[in-house]
């Protein structure tokens, strides 16, 4: 395994080993756990009362699991009653070496698995292969040097998964852990816009999201939304992804949506304001990633379980209440157990034993009690 981990949180990266651990956490709780409107392209859509897509962020884990592992895994988002599953369809895994050759056996499993639960797959198109980085990257968060390469896969995938509805571009892309070396609005907009028309090539109804922009770690999300409105790049998008971590306060405190230490005129106030101000339609949030670690180097970096349970409950009804939000994806299933003081391998519904946080509960009654 060479290219995969879970990424950044909060300003923090993880490490590519992050992914092995997640997996080695599945593998053990098997036993335990027991055996998807066409989009405009002319102009963005308006902001309309919808149901609230409920769903669980699992990041590059779940093509690494066996099919048992698998199975496993997505009954128990059935059992939780969430009907979306967030996962990266990463590049360098399909197209390691070559870009005249394809690997798409994991990722096949993966879609025929939600495919055959009724589950709507969104998947993260993202990151970049060695043959297609610039010179001197060694990382796969590196941006591509040709952006129609990183759209003709995109378009690749669309043709092969003709059944998903919803793409979402990049992962937290305002951020330099994620789009190395620097964030680029302007690269950012690019790839957007040429993957968008590549992926409605063969999906005209597709559902293009803007990557998860990330509150910390780069560019703000209103000074990144504000150039993509600018270049127009958000001209055929259908949402906005979010990152919008709020612990240890609920997500109805203070704005909503508004993170410690930010300003409480910030969150998705200060983004709709974007497109109000450009005289254009606003676009739908989707919060593509939320949670709250529950383990750490100390009590700064984490909540304890029982506020981890109290965020998820609030985070659900939060959504619900505002009509402009489209989806809300908790980040993540299962701690990772990788590092016991960083709080990244603490964000799981269930712990790395397989057994359930309070939080896991609390998530699934939010979802049955949910107005949308």
């Amino acid at each position: 395994m060479d290219v995969r981990g879970r990424i950044l949180h909060r300003g923090r990266i993880h490490s590519i080993s992050a992914c092995v651990f997640a997996c080695m956490a599945l593998m053990a709780s098997v036993a335990t756990m027991g055996a998807c409107s066409k989009s405009p392209t002319e102009s963005p859509v308006s902001v309309t009362a919808d149901t609230l897509r409920l769903g669980i962020a699992y990041g590059g884990t779940l093509t690494w699991l066996s099919d048992e592992e698998l199975a496993a895994t997505l009954n128990d988002a059935l059992e939780m009653g969430v009907k979306w599953v967030r996962a990266d369809l990463s590049w360098p895994e399909v197209q390691p070496d070559s870009p005249h050759e394809f690997n798409w056996e994991r990722f096949d499993r993966v879609a025929d698995a939600t495919r055959e639960r009724g589950l709507a797959l969104l998947p993260i198109v993202t990151y970049t292969p060695p043959w297609a980085r610039p010179a001197g990257c060694s990382t796969f968060m590196c941006a591509p040097v040709d952006a129609g390469q990183f759209a003709t896969f995109a378009g690749e995938a669309a043709s092969r998964y003709p059944d998903i509805t919803t793409w979402e571009i990049w992962n937290e892309p305002n951020t330099q852990g994620s789009w190395r070396p620097r964030p680029d609005s302007v690269a950012y907009a690019n790839i957007l816009k040429l993957t968008a028309d590549s992926i409605r090539k063969s999906i005209r109804s597709a559902k293009i999201l803007i990557g998860g922009l990330s509150i910390t770690g780069g560019i703000t999300p209103q000074e990144f939304l504000t150039e993509l409105v600018r270049s127009r790049a958000t001209v055929g998008v259908d949402g906005v992804g979010l990152h919008p971590y709020t612990f240890p306060n609920l997500a109805s405190e203070r704005g909503p949506w508004v993170s410690p230490g930010e300003d409480a005129n910030t969150g998705l106030k200060s983004l709709r304001s974007i497109f109000t101000n450009a005289g254009m339609p606003e676009l739908p949030v989707w919060i593509t990633e939320y949670g709250a670690p529950t383990g750490g180097a100390d009590s700064s970096d984490h909540v304890n379980e029982t506020r981890q349970a109290e965020i998820a409950a609030d985070a659900v009804k939060t959504a619900a209440a505002d009509d402009g939000v489209a989806a809300l994806i908790w980040y993540s299933y299962q701690d990772t157990g990788a590092d016991p003081s960083d709080p990244e391998s603490y964000y799981g519904l269930r712990r790395a034993d397989s057994s359930r946080k309070p939080a896991y509960e609390a998530f699934r009654q939010a979802i049955e009690e949910s107005p949308r």
